[in-house]
């Protein structure tokens, strides 16, 4: 354009020649650096589009802040700096909150008392308080009261200060798990008892002063409660059955659920376990209540809880399958030789046997921000935040870590520290501020349990204090040795009437044991006939309800058993099964004639 003193521009004709000498002239400019706003008029960009970014934009990594003072407060050494023994397989470890003692229990029915010192810990004293296995142990929010339940229908209340045993309270039913399930100052105890053959919870005086209930809560579940918890920041239970339902309520009042959480339960994630068909064997609080982390058997799944939506937010695969892939792939977290892997797994498949499946807990640090839990590697401890593994305790150790509870106070603090008294330099204020982490772990087939500390120079021939003397070594055996259970009739109840049932152990002394066990524990209770052919037969014995769960009472599949008995008239028990030796817990009756359709079945 060209101007002519005006304020208006006059449009002029330019020559080809005139447009490649401006395009040289822009290029030139170019090439000596100048900014990318003096080619506004260049068209070229319309030509041909925007360019493509050079880079794709990398994603932020989640960070915790002071991660690495969280991880300071863990014990630092991998290994473990002691063990300790009981003269049976060591059942549960218990760091009571505030009162600082560690209590260990064995399968034989002994307690002892362990008080937590500078360095370590000192033993304080022993009780053999039951008759048979310790089936539950429970301390309360307070650190001030500690029970325990076990097979001989005893509940046995501690005062952990005194180290006494103050109560023993005779049970009219087979207790399943406890659960203290009042908040810290309340003036009246409370503790949770479920009953192992039927879906009722009973709330006992937790002083031990009343041998009858005080409340009986018949409605809240359909099948046998397994687990039972308590989240003092929310005053809140949280319990789980059979089935895999999980349950919030309140142990005072209606019992009903607090409305300090969600409003239905279609909107959470606790459906999960009925979903995957796997039933929660840990339920633990993180120490804020605001999170609650399950084990669950048989997915051997890893789930973190947002407590007050009850939404899912973190999942952990440890089931073989899983870890077998990786081992092949090469993504596992340490590679593992075949010989080493091999045994690992065999050991690994004992986690679902009735010798242990209930005693595999996770636990949260005193931050909330990690778990740990056993694992086939080692115990893990991993950030849910940045969802990563920070440690691994005893991936050199030839334990298999099952039960874990974990301390992290000082242990020699006294009263309260003031600013002048934190800013100054008294050595003797330093030390009794100083910290003393302890992680406490039992392992599989061990009558020892584990310290791993901040202990580094480990003697491995002084670390294994030989403060008893074994009477078994093999935990897994006693259960095994037990003697069986048996009968030559039963009785089923149903809503149309009382089956009948002849027995014969002599014939099907594996299929009658099972089916015995499994009747008197209450495992039928509820279920249904899930499949009724007609001119065939019925079919029972799945807690699931639809013929696809079960398992036997040794907690998998057992052979088929082969007698002279046959199905040459109605009415005839045998197991059903999925195929040769797969037998678990589900039978059917015959209601014809049926030798020509079933040629091998266990009958009994």
């Amino acid at each position: 354009m060209d101007f002519d003193g005006s304020t208006t521009p006059r449009a002029s004709k330019r020559t080809r020649s005139d447009l490649e000498n401006e395009e040289a002239v822009s290029a030139a400019g170019n090439r000596v650096g100048q900014p990318a706003g003096h080619e506004e008029e260049d068209s070229s960009d319309d030509d041909f589009g925007p360019a493509l970014p050079s880079a794709a934009v990398k994603k932020k990594r989640r960070t915790l802040p002071y991660e690495k003072l969280y991880i300071s407060s863990l014990p630092q050494s991998s290994r473990y700096s002691k063990s300790l023994m009981h003269r049976e397989q060591v059942s549960f470890v218990t760091i009571t909150p505030i009162t600082d003692f560690l209590i260990t229990s064995s399968v034989d029915g002994v307690v002892k008392f362990w008080k937590k010192v500078a360095v370590g810990i000192e033993f304080v004293k022993e009780f053999k308080i039951h008759v048979g296995e310790i089936k539950s142990v429970s301390v309360s929010a307070d650190g001030k009261s500690f029970a325990t339940a076990g097979v001989d229908k005893t509940l046995k209340i501690f005062d952990v200060l005194t180290f006494d045993l103050l109560s023993t309270l005779p049970l009219e039913f087979a207790p399943r798990c406890i659960c203290w399930v009042h908040k810290r100052g309340q003036s009246l105890p409370l503790i949770a008892i479920s009953d192992d053959a039927s879906h009722v919870i009973n709330i006992f005086d937790g002083r031990g002063e009343n041998s009858k209930p005080l409340h009986v809560l018949s409605s809240l579940h359909r099948a046998p409660v397994s687990l039972i918890a308590f989240n003092n920041s929310y005053d809140c239970v949280v319990s789980s059955d059979e089935s895999g339902m999980l349950e919030y309520w309140r142990a005072s009042g209606n019992f009903e659920k607090p409305s300090n959480v969600f409003e239905y339960k279609s909107s959470t994630s606790l459906f999960e376990f009925k979903k995957c068909k796997s039933i929660p064997t840990s339920l633990e609080f993180s120490p804020t209540g605001s999170q609650f982390a399950t084990y669950s058997l048989p997915d051997r799944k890893i789930r973190v809880f947002d407590f007050v939506t009850g939404k899912l937010y973190r999942i952990y695969d440890e089931s073989v399958s899983t870890i077998t892939e990786m081992q092949q792939a090469g993504t596992a977290l340490q590679k593992l030789e075949d010989v080493e892997f091999g045994r690992r797994i065999a050991v690994e498949r004992d986690l679902e046997t009735p010798a242990y499946r209930n005693k595999v807990n996770v636990i949260f640090d005193e931050s909330g921000h990690f778990i740990l839990y056993g694992s086939i590697l080692g115990t893990k401890v991993i950030n849910t935040l940045t969802n990563r593994v920070v440690r691994v305790f005893g991936k050199e150790e030839n334990i298999r870590a099952i039960n874990l509870s974990l301390y992290q106070g000082q242990p020699q603090k006294k009263g309260v520290v003031t600013i002048s008294m934190a800013a100054s330099a008294n050595p003797l204020l330093q030390e009794a501020e100083a910290r003393d982490p302890m992680l406490v772990v039992t392992a599989i087939g061990k009558v020892r349990f584990y310290l791993f500390t901040n202990e580094t120079e480990i003697s491995k021939s002084e670390r294994d204090v030989q403060n008893e003397k074994p009477r078994n070594l093999n935990a897994r055996a006693q259960v095994e040795a037990k003697p069986a259970e048996s009968g030559s009739a039963a009785i089923l109840h149903t809503t149309y009437g009382d089956i009948h049932i002849r027995l014969f152990p002599e014939a099907a002394p594996k299929a009658v044991e099972n089916f015995v066990t499994h009747s008197k524990t209450g495992y039928y209770n509820n279920t249904i006939f899930h499949r009724v052919i007609r001119k065939f037969m019925i079919q029972c014995g799945d807690p699931m309800g639809d013929g696809t769960g079960g398992e036997s009472i040794w907690g998998k599949e057992f052979e088929d058993e082969f007698s002279t008995l046959k199905h040459d008239k109605p009415y005839t028990v045998s197991m059903a099964n999925a195929g040769p030796n797969t037998n678990g817990s589900q039978f059917f009756i015959t209601t014809e004639k049926t030798v020509s359709i079933i040629q091998a079945l266990d009958s009994f």
